[in-house]
């Protein structure tokens, strides 16, 4: 077990630049650890390069030159049997060094909540132009929120709140110098398993929790945002010869929201090609929208900002053993003087402006919660 208290040595390898990840899986008790300590990250610009590969991935919803995958290859597997002081003498960089590699592309100045919604609404009028056309079935417009940071926060705090507070999501806490600091509670799978047993899930719709409970029913729009990223997976799975057996949809709480979701359990022949998977579910309709190419290039092209690693993937990768790979949500790049933090929203023909920015709202409070309770 890795205790509470080392929160500190979290801090610390942060400050130093290391490159490392430490999660806890839904419903384990169990916190994983991984670091880096010689040499760097591997960085691949093509989904399919993780062929073969295992490590710690963090993946972007757009691989380009500046925002690569970074697949962490560890050789420390336990934060207990280290300590600060080794830390100190075993490492020379600096936390401006650490830094340096992020922060010129991602460096972002508060702005107030009115024109926060004033651009988010110039933005849904672009994306609802193509649904209402009926040239786009579902496009996923999602926004950022730069909050300055209090100086004495702890990443490590704010880690092991998180993941004692969101029991049914996966939270994770990675920094690379590549990546910088990142750290979110994700509810959507995008590849679990092991041997030849696996699973994927559609996750689609959004209602507020009542009263802390989840809701009794949804309205037409929630169902047919879901059974159109449902569809989708069926599809992609179809393309390598697979039927998957299936469970839902149902409702699923996942932070301080609900959503419809629908398990999919399948077998693969060649557990060493995950890479060809990942490339065929990523991404998914529920961070992109469908037609799946035609809502990426929008969004790239209309969206406004640069989502980073926000809706891309993350996790641990190892086709000899078990992979845990989520879609990054519900996530915070933690600078060093400000949060961003981000969500986003599935809208049809049908989705209304106020009801999709509360949803956005909702959605950020899951991290931003986290800042209150350290």
């Amino acid at each position: 077990m890795i205790p509470r208290d080392s929160y500190e040595i979290i801090d610390t390898l942060i400050k130093q630049g290391r490159s490392f990840a430490i999660w806890r899986i839904p419903g384990e008790d169990r916190l994983h650890f991984r670091m880096q300590s010689a040499g760097s990250p591997c960085l691949l610009y093509d989904i399919k390069d993780l062929n073969e590969r295992s490590g710690f991935v963090i993946a972007p919803f757009q691989v380009t030159a500046e925002r690569p995958i970074v697949l962490i290859q560890p050789d420390v597997f336990e934060l207990r049997s280290m300590n600060n002081e080794e830390l100190i003498m075993n490492n020379e960089r600096t936390q401006d060094d650490h830094y340096s590699l992020f922060t010129i592309h991602s460096s972002l100045s508060e702005v107030s909540e009115s024109e926060e919604k004033e651009r988010y609404a110039y933005h849904f009028s672009l994306f609802t132009s193509p649904l209402l056309k009926g040239s786009q079935d579902k496009l996923v417009l999602s926004r950022s929120k730069t909050i300055r940071k209090d100086p004495s926060f702890s990443p490590g705090k704010a880690f092991f709140a998180a993941e004692e507070r969101y029991i049914r999501s996966y939270v994770y806490l990675c920094h690379t110098p590549e990546t910088g600091t990142w750290m979110g509670g994700t509810p959507e799978i995008l590849l679990s398993g092991e041997k030849g047993d696996w699973q994927t899930v559609a996750l689609a719709g959004t209602q507020s929790l009542r009263d802390g409970k989840l809701p009794k029913s949804w309205d037409h729009k929630n169902w047919r945002e879901q059974q159109l990223v449902a569809s989708y997976i069926r599809r992609q799975l179809s393309t390598l010869g697979i039927t998957p057996e299936e469970k839902g949809p149902y409702s699923a709480r996942a932070g301080e929201v609900s959503h419809l979701k629908s398990d999919f359990f399948f077998s693969l022949p060649d557990s060493e090609k995950l890479g060809d998977v990942l490339q065929l579910l990523h991404p998914t309709p529920a961070v992109c929208g469908l037609p799946k190419e035609e809502a990426y290039h929008f969004i790239i092209e209309n969206e406004g900002y640069d989502r980073s690693y926000y809706s891309g993937f993350i996790g641990w990768l190892n086709p000899k053993g078990k992979t845990d790979l989520y879609v990054n949500l519900r996530c915070m790049n933690i600078l060093p003087q400000t949060f961003t933090l981000y969500a986003g929203g599935g809208l049809l023909a049908a989705s209304q402006l106020e009801d999709e920015w509360q949803e956005t709202e909702d959605k950020l409070d899951t991290m931003r919660r986290l800042l209150h309770d350290i």
